[in-house]
Formats: structure tokens, C-alpha cells, sequence
């Protein structure tokens, strides 16, 4: 079984480095996390899609599909619908691309999504929610309903309150204070 000291131990070895560093935010930060270091591996895999997925059962929020804005949310979304599929409940991945592409069926939304599910909006860190919040916008234009947003890290820079501002409740598997915590 998945234990959440796991993961926070793989977050401090792999993904979180100390220095001066610009986030996608624009924010200065002397902690980066680099969660698709993890995310991306086959142990951040496994501990993050069973360890998300009994997070969303725990939550009630009763979802058929789990997603978020490419690339950070795409491993997180992959892993919960694998962990999913021996579940009486699974879930189905899909990614919602920065820009529609512009060939083909010209799609903002990518993966099994379906008008009218009700959806986990996942992320890998949430600084300031706007990833959350584009993915949001998204998937709520497309016939999506958002039940939540699900994210492996919380930096507790403002991005939860920002979302729950939004009528989005947050859930985070862990918080980069419990990642800085076994940083050696």
C-alpha cells in the first residue's frame, strides 16, 4: 500500500532543490520543486495514482474523469486512471493543451473526456492556481462539470485560496513545508 511518507520522501530526493529560482509564476522562490521528476518515474507513479485516487474516494466528489492543463497534470492524471482501473469506480485521463491544436479536430481538450462529466481538475504544484484555473475554464466551455481541484504539492503560496476564491475546493497530497521537512 501507498504510504504518503513515501511520496514525500521521493519529492525531497528527486524534485525539490534549494537555490534562487523564477516560477512559472513569475515569483522568486529559493525552493523549486520539480515534481515531473517524480511524477514521471515509475515509483512517483504508483504512489501518486493510488495515493490520488483514494484521496478523490475519500473526497465524495464522485468523478468519471481526471485532467488538467498539459504538462504537469498529465502524469498525475495517467497514474490515478491506471490505479483506477481494477476499481469498481475507474476514472479516465485526459489533458487539456495549453492552445487548441490547429490541424485535426482542432481540440482544446485531448483523452476520453466527455461533456458532462463530473471532473478532478489535477495538478502537480499549485503556487498560484492559474494552471488550475485555465484547465477550469476549459473544461467548464466544453460541458464539464468541476467537482475539484486534486494537486500532489501545495507550495502555500496563495494558489489554494485563490481556487476556493473561485468555488473550487482543494485537496493536496502534500505541502512543500512536509517536502522541506526531509530535505537533508
Amino acid at each position: 500500500m501507498a504510504s504518503l511518507s513515501d511520496l514525500q520522501q521521493l519529492l525531497a530526493e528527486r524534485s525539490a532543490k534549494r537555490g534562487k529560482f523564477t516560477l512559472s509564476s513569475g515569483r522568486e522562490s529559493s525552493l523549486y520543486i520539480d515534481a515531473r521528476l517524480t511524477t514521471m518515474s515509475p515509483e512517483g507513479l504508483i504512489l501518486i495514482g493510488e495515493l490520488g485516487l483514494r484521496a478523490l474516494e475519500q473526497s465524495g466528489w464522485d468523478v468519471q474523469s481526471v485532467g488538467g492543463l498539459t504538462l504537469g497534470a498529465d502524469p498525475v492524471a495517467y497514474a490515478i486512471a491506471y490505479a483506477s482501473g481494477s476499481s469498481p469506480r475507474p476514472v479516465r485521463a485526459f489533458t487539456v493543451r495549453k492552445e487548441p491544436k490547429s490541424h485535426g479536430t482542432a481540440q482544446l481538450i485531448e483523452g476520453p473526456f466527455m461533456q458532462g462529466d463530473r471532473v478532478a481538475i489535477v495538478e502537480d504544484v499549485i503556487t498560484t492556481g492559474s494552471s488550475a484555473l485555465r484547465a477550469a475554464s476549459a473544461i467548464s466551455a466544453n460541458g464539464g462539470v468541476i467537482a475539484g481541484v486534486l494537486a500532489v504539492v501545495d507550495r502555500n503560496e496563495g494558489g489554494r485560496e485563490s481556487l476556493q476564491e473561485q468555488g473550487l475546493p482543494v485537496i493536496a497530497l502534500t505541502t512543500a513545508a512536509d517536502i522541506v521537512a526531509r530535505l537533508s
